[in-house]
């Protein structure tokens, strides 16, 4: 069923101590659209949602037996409504002087700010609902339910969507036009797979309460796709549509290392003018600039199963092998910059049995492409210590470092846009890795980070912070909206 308009809500938008109880998957969800009304400037025609190829794959189940679009809830007071005859607000300068980013569009802050208070409430209820639906990596059926899910809620803003199948879940491809189709297109890049386990949300519900919302993948990274709808419905609102095309990846396999999805992250890097990342931000609201490289290891090690008791000379020990394998790992890990974690070790079988199998799960994190390439080199020459023993190691996936940069104009220009929206932003450096890596590892101009504010991911104190919602709302679309600067030779707008 396609989206329909409702009437506003009367639901308060700011947080309450209400507690939501977690809903079944099939429950219906709520994407984010709202009734369009008068343009702040430029009026342009509204792009209304259109069949997309790849999005009816079969054997793919619908969640929910009716969907509804819910408007915003009821409008924040506001001197200046957001119409083409509000006041002018004056788009602030740059740190170098030059005319704020939103110079060519007046009157627009002032209109983004208000409206995305009035949605707040909105994208809040997608991100529960979208939580709801559980989505651990490697769980094709209910990845592929998320995924119809996310694909009717971004079409319901204008964007066509191409299914992209996965051995472990299909991934999403989805684009907006822009107003000039002739700039080189904004590439955003996310996922809707989880570290969560199915049947966690029976005793880790859904849950809204101080000002929180806490569940399994609320900001990592549900939030960050709930907000990106509501910055494109916010501009379909307005009768905006953004400055240049945006394509957007949702890859179904990040959380394991992207193995599958890198390929579409990748095709779409192709004449990119910039890549945003939705991940969330450090938990005070900057912004991601820079990433270590990762890589998950397995290390396998075989040896020769005997009697402990009556036969053990005859026997060799996998175990024995990968316990000395770690220690010998952990020296050629010792690069500056290198750090190792052992994340998971199997093997054997009985106690009275000599084991003949063994294996770990190491990941490894990088501060430079060097101590990265190193370490693996390393690791690829290990060799056997005792004899009748074998080790193989294999790279499950990598992730190239993203290193800081000195000029960074493009979070020189999210700078300007969010003081011309009211908001003090910046950027750092992050420990973990994501898809981002591998843009800002080559050089495009990238950030990340522009996800749900909050904390805790991959923890059971997972949350996002509801009164920061608006404003990630107001800035995407923003960003989304408006001219990007001069960001490299080739890149224009």
């Amino acid at each position: 069923m396609s989206p329909q308009a409702v009437r506003p809500s009367t639901e308060p938008t700011g947080p309450t101590a209400a507690v939501a109880t977690a809903a079944p998957v099939s429950a219906a969800s709520t994407p984010v659209t709202t009734a369009v009304t008068a343009p702040v400037t430029e009026p342009e025609p509204t792009r209304t949602a259109g069949a997309a190829p790849g999005a009816a794959t079969p054997g793919t189940t619908r969640t929910g037996t009716a969907r509804t679009a819910l408007a915003p809830a009821t409008p924040t007071p506001a001197t200046a409504p957001p119409t083409a005859a509000a006041p002018h607000t004056p788009a602030l300068p740059d740190s170098e002087g030059q005319p704020g980013p939103t110079a060519a569009l007046p009157g627009l802050p002032q209109a983004l700010t208000t409206r995305a208070r009035t949605l707040a409430g909105a994208v809040r209820r997608r991100c529960a609902d979208l939580a709801r639906i559980e989505s651990p990596s490697g769980d094709a059926p209910r990845l592929d339910a998320l995924a119809e899910e996310l694909a009717a809620g971004f079409r319901a803003t204008g964007a066509t969507v191409q299914r992209e199948p996965g051995p472990a879940g299909d991934h999403l491809v989805l684009q907006w036009d822009g107003r000039d189709e002739s700039l080189p297109h904004l590439l955003v890049v996310g996922h809707h797979d989880t570290v969560w386990p199915a049947g966690t949300l029976t005793d880790w519900p859904v849950t809204e309460r101080d000002g929180t919302l806490s569940g399994p993948g609320v900001v990592d990274m549900k939030g960050g796709l709930a907000i990106l709808e509501g910055a494109f419905a916010l501009l379909a609102d307005l009768g905006q549509r953004p400055h240049r095309t945006v394509r957007l990846v949702v890859v179904s396999d990040e959380e394991v290392g992207s193995p599958d999805g890198r390929r579409l992250v990748e095709r779409q890097l192709r004449g990119a003018a910039a890549v945003l990342g939705l991940e969330p931000p450090h938990p005070d609201g900057r912004l991601k600039t820079a990433r270590r490289g990762s890589t998950r290891v397995r290390l396998t090690v075989t040896g020769r199963e005997a009697h402990a008791g009556n036969d053990a000379a005859d026997g060799v020990s996998a175990v024995d092998e990968l316990v000395d394998q770690l220690v010998a790992v952990r020296g050629l890990v010792s690069l500056p910059g290198t750090e190792l974690n052992a994340g998971r070790i199997s093997g054997g079988s009985r106690a009275n049995v000599i084991a003949g199998r063994a294996e770990a799960e190491l990941g490894l994190r990088f501060s430079t492409t060097e101590a990265q390439r190193r370490t693996l080199d390393n690791l690829a020459r290990l060799t056997a210590l005792r004899p009748g023993a074998r080790v193989r190691t294999e790279v499950l996936s990598s992730r190239p470092a993203w290193p800081e940069r000195s000029a960074n104009p493009m979070l020189r220009h999210v700078r300007s846009l969010a003081a011309a929206l009211g908001q003090q932003l910046d950027g750092a450096p992050a420990g973990g890795a994501g898809d981002t890596n591998l843009p800002g590892s080559r050089g495009l101009p990238t950030l990340d980070g522009f996800g749900a504010v909050g904390g805790g991911a991959h923890a059971r104190h997972e949350h996002i912070r509801i009164d920061q919602l608006a404003p990630r709302i107001a800035l995407l679309a923003a960003l989304l909206a408006v001219p990007l600067p001069r960001l490299r030779d080739r890149s224009e707008g």
